[in-house]
Protein backbone atom coordinates (compact mmCIF):
# COMPACT_ATOMS: atom_id res chain seq x y z
CA UNK A 1 0.00 0.00 0.00
CA UNK A 2 1.11 3.63 -0.85
CA UNK A 3 0.24 5.98 1.34
CA UNK A 4 0.43 10.09 0.16
CA UNK A 5 3.84 11.65 1.70
CA UNK A 6 1.69 13.41 4.45
CA UNK A 7 -0.24 10.89 5.70
CA UNK A 8 3.18 8.62 5.93
CA UNK A 9 5.32 11.25 7.65
CA UNK A 10 2.08 11.30 9.86
CA UNK A 11 2.79 7.44 10.50
CA UNK A 12 6.40 7.51 10.27
CA UNK A 13 6.92 10.41 13.20
CA UNK A 14 4.50 8.73 15.48
CA UNK A 15 5.82 5.99 14.98
CA UNK A 16 9.51 7.38 15.78
CA UNK A 17 7.83 9.45 18.49
CA UNK A 18 8.92 12.95 16.47
CA UNK A 19 6.71 15.40 17.53
CA UNK A 20 8.29 17.50 15.76
CA UNK A 21 8.04 15.64 11.99
CA UNK A 22 4.25 14.98 12.94
CA UNK A 23 3.67 18.39 13.57
CA UNK A 24 5.24 19.47 10.15
CA UNK A 25 2.97 17.08 8.43
CA UNK A 26 -0.27 19.14 9.45
CA UNK A 27 -1.16 22.70 7.61
CA UNK A 28 -1.11 25.76 10.23
CA UNK A 29 -4.60 25.63 10.30
CA UNK A 30 -5.25 22.04 11.04
CA UNK A 31 -7.98 20.15 12.78
CA UNK A 32 -7.74 17.12 14.83
CA UNK A 33 -10.92 15.35 15.65
CA UNK A 34 -10.38 12.45 18.30
CA UNK A 35 -12.19 11.05 21.37
CA UNK A 36 -14.89 13.46 21.28
CA UNK A 37 -12.40 16.80 20.91
CA UNK A 38 -11.52 18.76 18.60
CA UNK A 39 -7.97 20.32 18.43
CA UNK A 40 -7.11 23.07 15.99
CA UNK A 41 -3.91 24.94 14.92
CA UNK A 42 0.23 23.13 15.52
CA UNK A 43 -0.14 23.94 19.55
CA UNK A 44 -2.91 22.06 20.02
CA UNK A 45 -2.30 19.25 17.77
CA UNK A 46 0.90 19.47 19.10
CA UNK A 47 -0.60 18.91 23.06
CA UNK A 48 -3.16 16.15 22.20
CA UNK A 49 -0.61 14.03 20.29
CA UNK A 50 1.68 14.37 23.40
CA UNK A 51 -0.86 13.67 25.57
CA UNK A 52 -2.57 10.37 24.01
CA UNK A 53 1.25 9.34 23.14
CA UNK A 54 1.66 9.64 27.11
CA UNK A 55 -1.33 7.87 27.97
CA UNK A 56 -1.41 5.47 25.47
CA UNK A 57 2.31 4.54 23.99
CA UNK A 58 0.15 3.37 21.08
CA UNK A 59 1.61 2.31 17.80
CA UNK A 60 -0.34 2.50 14.42
CA UNK A 61 0.11 -0.16 11.69
CA UNK A 62 -1.79 0.91 8.50
CA UNK A 63 -4.10 -1.76 7.20
CA UNK A 64 -5.45 -0.19 3.90
CA UNK A 65 -6.31 2.70 2.35
CA UNK A 66 -9.38 4.57 0.43
CA UNK A 67 -10.06 7.58 -1.13
CA UNK A 68 -13.54 9.01 -1.57
CA UNK A 69 -14.28 13.01 -2.33
CA UNK A 70 -10.69 14.18 -0.98
CA UNK A 71 -10.37 12.31 2.19
CA UNK A 72 -8.09 9.40 2.08
CA UNK A 73 -9.42 6.87 5.19
CA UNK A 74 -6.93 4.63 6.50
CA UNK A 75 -7.88 1.77 8.19
CA UNK A 76 -5.34 0.60 10.91
CA UNK A 77 -4.39 -1.57 13.90
CA UNK A 78 -3.59 0.56 16.85
CA UNK A 79 -2.14 -1.26 19.85
CA UNK A 80 -0.63 0.17 23.08
CA UNK A 81 -1.88 0.87 26.92
CA UNK A 82 -5.59 0.74 26.59
CA UNK A 83 -8.27 -1.88 27.23
CA UNK A 84 -9.11 -3.76 24.20
CA UNK A 85 -6.06 -2.95 22.63
CA UNK A 86 -5.01 -3.87 19.36
CA UNK A 87 -8.13 -2.41 17.62
CA UNK A 88 -8.95 -1.59 14.55
CA UNK A 89 -9.82 2.51 13.83
CA UNK A 90 -10.38 4.40 11.48
CA UNK A 91 -7.89 7.38 10.21
CA UNK A 92 -9.73 9.83 7.87
CA UNK A 93 -7.43 12.10 6.13
CA UNK A 94 -8.36 15.74 4.29
CA UNK A 95 -5.17 16.78 2.50
CA UNK A 96 -4.50 20.39 1.02
CA UNK A 97 -1.40 21.78 -0.65
CA UNK A 98 0.65 18.74 0.45
CA UNK A 99 -0.29 18.56 4.10
CA UNK A 100 -2.87 17.61 6.68
CA UNK A 101 -5.87 19.82 7.03
CA UNK A 102 -7.97 17.91 8.88
CA UNK A 103 -7.68 14.61 10.69
CA UNK A 104 -10.73 12.84 12.50
CA UNK A 105 -10.12 9.02 14.22
CA UNK A 106 -12.92 6.88 14.83
CA UNK A 107 -13.60 3.64 15.50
Amino acid sequence: MTLPPPILAYIDADRRCDGAALIAAFAPDAVVRDEGGSHAGHEAIDAWWRAAKAKYAHVIEPLEMSETDGVAKVIARVSGQFPGSPATLVFAFRIENGRIAGLEIAP
